[in-house]
């Protein structure tokens, strides 16, 4: 999906090997979990936003888009507050249509009209408790390798978002849109531990996807091939030493 909005200079896999790299330097992200679950949908999710420039009939796909968050929440209900995803890439890349926004709200609401329906049919109405969100400052309880792993995050990510804005301007509209998206994502992706009651690193799993993107810069634009092999490698090594030492 990276290689069909041509977010890079030429097509790889670099963002796919990230991504593999990135859940494998946390215990909590490399298990079977809701938000590794959602990922798989919001990945879908940015890639049709990021097709929304080049079409002129975008209702269904927004109707789908909505559809995809709506089914989302169903596994961790926070993650609504992706359809600040919808609105914002809306404002990024179409002029402001009503009937677009609507039919994304719609989409959204959809897999609740279906669930309340069942619900009401079925004379279990009373016994459902609808699901919310809580305000909360996040705590990290992480070890020492955790906090090392976050330090090497932080610093390749760095690394591959200063050679995205050196190549900013360089790259068309609808690549730069593609990566405006790619911003909007993370940043939304950073605030969902903040509506959650529980505190558990697992959840910023949901960073992952930008953070493959940002990643995947940084293996890809520096001119001196020795210091991305040096990135590369030295997660892959903390990886297995990660692997090795933590049970």
């Amino acid at each position: 999906m990276a290689n069909a909005q041509r977010l890079m200079q030429k097509p790889n896999y670099l963002v796919g090997m990230s991504y593999l790299l990135l859940t494998s330097l946390f215990k909590e992200w490399n298990v079977l979990s809701a938000p590794l679950i959602i990922n798989t949908l919001l990945v879908w999710v940015w890639a049709r936003m990021s097709s929304l420039n080049n079409t002129q009939k975008a209702m269904g796909m927004l109707f789908n888009i909505g559809i995809a968050i709506g089914i989302s929440t169903f596994f961790y209900f926070p993650s609504i507050a992706f359809a600040a995803l919808i609105i914002l890439g809306l404002v990024l890349i179409r002029p402001f249509k009503l009937s677009e926004w609507l039919i994304a709200l719609f989409g959204i609401i959809a897999p609740y009209y279906f669930l309340l329906s069942y619900l009401f049919l079925t004379d279990k109405w009373k016994g459902y408790k609808f699901p919310g969100v809580a305000f909360s400052l996040p705590r990290f309880y992480e070890s020492r390798w955790a906090l090392s792993a976050i330090i090497i995050v932080l610093f390749v990510s760095l690394v591959g978002f200063f050679f995205i804005r050196k190549n900013f301007l360089r790259q068309l509209v609808q690549t730069r849109n593609s990566w405006n998206l790619v911003f909007l994502y993370f940043f939304v992706a950073v605030s969902i531990p903040f509506i959650n009651a529980t505190s558990s690193f697992a959840y910023w799993i949901l960073c992952a996807i930008p953070l493959s993107a940002f990643v995947g810069s940084a293996f890809l634009y520096p001119e001196r091939r020795w210091f991305p092999q040096f990135l590369h490698w030295l997660m892959v090594a903390f990886v297995i030493a990660f692997s090795y030492f933590v049970k």
